[in-house]
Formats: structure tokens, sequence, C-alpha cells
């Protein structure tokens, strides 16, 4: 029955008729940065956006899972529907990758493994700026090879969403949105729970989130809060420290508050905000016994920054300053804290016409644990003939040991307070052609990076693994990508990367993380309407992992929207692919789901 139906969704997806698929004008939209916004057309890195047209008909149903439709990024997930994934770029590990939610930083100083740990749910999400390459200069610590910006928005007028769904292996989940706001005062309230027993032994989950925004104007300005709160509980079987452990148990809880203040005062732009960040680490080796081996962490990161542009016939000028303390209390790691000081700065030229831009710039950083980096950088772009662009950048960027990396001691694992901080040159060369139907896109990229950190073992009969400087890694790689919509109602994307990593004083030691990466990688999308009212995506991906081979993923939603109700069928893993994302954690097999919107117009 199952294979009828996942044949059904196929041949209704390639049935198409007479239909309007709206394209969203990528254009207009502007990617923000802590001085400047600049358009995703005038950018001068590697940028690719999610938009919320894309998110809507996407067989995506975690903010994970869609991150992995975008070529050059690696998300490595520990079971499904967002309970646990480290995010990457490129060969780069989960340490090395900035997550942020409207500008606000959301990792976690404990370990890069809680970066996901997010508030918000994938239905409220405006649309995801990923910036491929490294951000450090603009954003500091952990965007040594890239940073992703999850924005959400309020709107105006009355609106309420109610949702739910349900699918394979007793999954279900609720959600409630809602929006209320004139053009001076808006708000947004989003609350959604989703649980499974889970597709194998011990993988159930439940997981909650709530979130609040909202958005005053002001002259020329805006003040804006936000405030979020999630809650994971999952059996983590096999998820850590062996395949063996079946038991495991987690639960993770990640809440965020920050105001932000933006205006402009003539030539004179202002940004400034103040967050505090608060992140629960519980972890039992067995669920049932939990008196054989348990953690607790609690960490906190407050901080606060005031970003400044100034726009003259030189070109604009951005100066910031960032101050944060990260501490962190745990049964296991200790008592941690530092305090980090930073400085940004960055001037903008534009030569003939604006068709040459020219960015340098360079941030400093003060850990009160590490002493001082510099991070230098230049990016360059020039159009010509209208829609082609070629760009290049390069940037020097530092990441400074996790406390995870610095403390932690189990029967499997050990810390290394003597780790020395990495560093790498990474630089990049690009060619970008647009028009209204048509986004091309061809780089290369090249990344050196010295004192690399890694968890390692001498021999793999060794029980324990050790944090150490591995030493000197270098990473090649190319990405292509196109994006083409060839008639009103349908649209097609492919992109491939390829990874060419060497570990270069490795000394025959056993790395955990390092060769972890995807050395092939292609990502398809086919996005049609139909019948007025239907929609279909097919996603196709191949994999090809260094350590753990290859397999072939297809995805498949279909929609039927008509005025304020939205029904949809996903099936994720339409082949039934056995396959692992991460060494001893088998990934689930197909799966069912459906699950409907209706929106409530309040006048």
């Amino acid at each position: 029955m199952r294979r009828k139906l996942g044949a059904i969704l196929f041949l209704l997806g390639a049935f198409c008729t007479e239909a309007q698929i709206k394209t969203s004008d990528i254009d207009s939209i502007e990617i923000q940065g802590k001085f400047t916004a600049t358009t995703f057309k005038n950018a001068n890195q590697n940028i690719s956006i999610i938009t919320k047209e894309e998110i809507l008909n996407s067989p995506a149903v975690s903010i994970d899972e869609i991150l992995q439709q975008v070529p050059g990024m690696d998300i490595r997930r520990r079971g499904a529907n967002g309970v646990q994934s480290d995010v990457g770029f490129r060969g780069n590990s989960f340490e090395q990758v900035l997550i942020l939610i409207n500008g606000i930083r959301m990792n976690d100083s404990q370990t890069g493994h809680n970066s996901l740990n997010i508030p918000v749910d994938l239905d409220d999400v405006e649309r995801i700026e990923i910036v491929k390459g490294p951000a450090a200069r603009r954003f500091g610590q952990n965007a040594y090879a890239g940073a992703i910006n999850i924005i959400t928005k309020t709107q105006i007028g009355k609106n309420v969403k109610i949702s739910a769904n349900a699918g394979d292996y007793k999954t279900f989940g609720f959600g409630l949105n809602a929006n209320v706001g004139n053009e001076k005062f808006s708000q947004l309230l989003q609350a959604n729970s989703n649980s499974s027993q889970g597709y194998r032994h011990n993988t159930d989950f439940d997981i909650r989130n709530v979130y609040y925004q909202n958005q005053l104007k002001i002259k020329n300005g805006d003040l804006r809060l936000q405030a979020g709160f999630s809650e994971k509980k999952f059996g983590a079987n096999g998820f850590y420290a062996s395949p063996l452990a079946t038991e495991q148990y987690e639960e993770l809880q990640a809440s965020i508050i920050s105001i932000a203040h933006q205006q402009n005062f003539g030539k004179f732009r202002l940004n400034s905000n103040a967050y505090w960040r608060r992140g629960q680490d519980m972890y039992l080796f067995n669920r049932e016994k939990p008196e054989i081996y348990r953690n607790m962490h609690i960490g906190n990161n407050v901080g606060g920054e005031v970003n400044s542009s100034y726009t003259s016939n030189l070109g604009t000028t951005g100066l910031g300053i960032e101050l944060r303390k990260e501490f962190l209390e745990s049964s296991n790691l200790g008592s941690r804290e530092r305090f980090v000081t930073q400085f940004f700065f960055e001037h903008h030229f534009s030569f003939f016409e604006k068709k040459l831009n020219i960015t340098p710039g360079a941030s400093w950083a003060n850990y009160s644990t590490n002493g001082n980096f510099f991070y230098p950088g230049l990016d360059i772009g020039y159009t010509f003939y209208q829609n082609n662009k070629i760009y290049g950048n390069i940037s020097r960027v530092h990441r400074v040991p996790t406390f995870t990396d610095l403390y932690y001691t189990s029967k499997t694992e050990k810390g290394n307070p003597d780790l020395l901080p990495e560093n790498a040159v990474y630089a990049e060369l690009g060619y970008q052609y647009q028009n209204k139907n048509i986004i091309a896109k061809l780089s290369g990229f090249l990344r050196n990076s010295n004192n690399a950190i890694d968890w390692t073992k001498v021999s793999l009969q060794d029980p324990i693994w050790y944090s150490k400087n591995i030493g000197k890694t270098e990473i090649k790689g190319i990405e292509t990508e196109i994006s083409y919509q060839s008639f009103s109602w349908m649209k097609f994307t492919v992109g491939y990367t390829y990874l060419d990593n060497k570990l270069k004083d490795i000394n025959e030691l056993n790395s955990r993380y390092a060769l972890d990466n995807l050395k092939h990688q292609v990502v398809t999308k086919l996005q049609t309407k139909f019948l007025k009212y239907f929609s279909n995506e097919l996603v196709y991906r191949y994999n090809d992992r260094v350590n753990l081979g290859s397999y072939h993923l297809l995805d498949e939603k279909l929609s039927f929207t008509k005025n304020n109700l939205s029904v949809y069928a996903l099936v994720n893993n339409v082949t039934n692919t056995q396959y692992t994302e991460t060494f001893g954690v088998p990934m689930p097999n197909r799966w069912f789901h459906l699950g409907f919107s209706y929106n409530i117009h309040i006048k």
C-alpha cells in the first residue's frame, strides 16, 4: 500500500496543467549584516537564501532537514524531525558554524552539538540566509566556515493559524501561530509540539517550542523584542558514546531573550542589541538506570553589541563592538567562564557606476582565557553585462576551543585543557549569473588550517577518544548550482559540491570528525503546480561520505491549498534507502506524514 501511495504522489507531481508558481524576487531580498544590508545580487560572497515559498513547498519537517537541501551544507543528523543534528559547511566541523536568530547568536559555549537547539518552528521562518565561507570578521567566534541567520517576521493585521500533523511511528504534531499588529506595532506568538514513539528502539522524542516577537516602529527605525524557549526530550540510541550504548537519553533546553534597536540619522545608521541565551543539557548513559552515569550542564551567554555605519562620497564605513560573558556550570566540566571583547571594522568602496565593489575589513577579539585574535579579510566583486558577476574573497579566521573540547571526561572521551585555538586562511573565487528565470553559480574554494582540533585515537581498539590539535589540514573544493524556472508552473534546481580533504600532520591517528565530510554531494529539486490548487516538490540527494560510503535519497511533498486551508502528504525517504549520516546511527526508513493548516483572519 505504501509503495502504491508513493507512486501515485510521484505521478501526480509529474502531471502538470497550466498554473502559476510565484517566483520570489530574490533580487529585492537584503542580506542583513552588522553594519549595512546588501541585496542578494550585489553580495560578494557565496550566499544562499531559502525563501518562505521554498519552505512551504519543501518536503522538510524541521530546520535541519531544509538546510540539507542547500549545496555545500552537511547536516549530520542523529534521528529525524530535528531531534539532534550537527551542522557543517564544506568539510568543516559542527564547531565552526555560527547560528543566528534575527542576528542574535545562538551558539553554545559548551559544545557545537547544541547549536541547532533553537526555539523556532520551521513553519514560522520567513527566510534563512546562509553565508558560505568565513564570516568571522563580521560576526566573530564560530563563523569560522560560515553563518546561518534564521529570520522571523511579524505581520500587519490579525491572523491565527492552527496546524496539525501525524505520521508513521506514532508521530503527532500541533501548532499555533498568531499575528496581531498595525503599521506602528506588531506581534507574533508561536507554540508547537511534536512527538513520536521513534523509528527503532529508544528513539522516541518529545519537542516543544514557544516563541514571541514584536516590532515597534519609531522615527526612521524600529525596536524589536524576541523571546523563546525550546525543550527536547529524546532517546539517544547509539548517538554518542558507542553504537552499543542503546539506552542513552537526553533532555535539552534552550532559551533566548533579546532587544534590538535600528535607526537611521541621515547618512548615519545605528544598530544595537542586548541578549541572554541559556542552554541546559542533561544526559543519561542509561535512561532506566540514571545512577550509572549522569551529566548536567547549564550555560549562559549574556552580551550586547553596538554597530554603526556612515555613508559618504568615499563609500560606507562600518564600526562595531560586542561584549559577551560566557558562563557554564557542569557536573562534568566544572565551573567555567570567559569574557569576550570584539571590535569590528569594514569599509565598502564602489567604482565604475557601482560595477566594481571592494570591501576590506577586520575584527579584533580578546578572550579572557585565550588572549587576542585578529581577523582580516577582503571581498571583491565586479558586475559586467548587467547579469554577470565575478567575485573573490579571502579571510583569516580562528576558533577558540569549546569547554567540552577542553574539559570533558568520560569512559570514552578525554578533553585537553592545553588545546591551542585553531586558525585558517580561507579563499574563494566565483562566478554568478542571474536574470528573472535563472540563477547560476560556480565557485572554487580553499581552506588551509593550522592547529586543527579533533578527537582522535592511536588505534581503533583504544576505548578513549582524546581531544588534540591534529596539525594542518587542507580542504579544496568546487561548488556549482543552477536554478531555472522554465515555465510558469515549473521550477528546477540542481547543485553539486566536490571536496578534497587532506590531513597533513595527523601521524596515523584515527580521526573522529576531520574526515567525516561529504566528498561528493548532489542536490536536485523539482517544484510543480497543477490543477489550480495543487503543488508538488521532489527533492533528490546523492551523498558520498568519505568514511561511510554513498547513498541516494528521495523526498516528496504533495500539497493542496485553497483559500485558508492547506493540506499535504509528505514522504521522506521514498525509496526506503538504508543509510547513516553519522557513525553508528541508522537513519529512518520510509516515513509518511499527513498534515493541514488553517488560517483564521480576524477583522
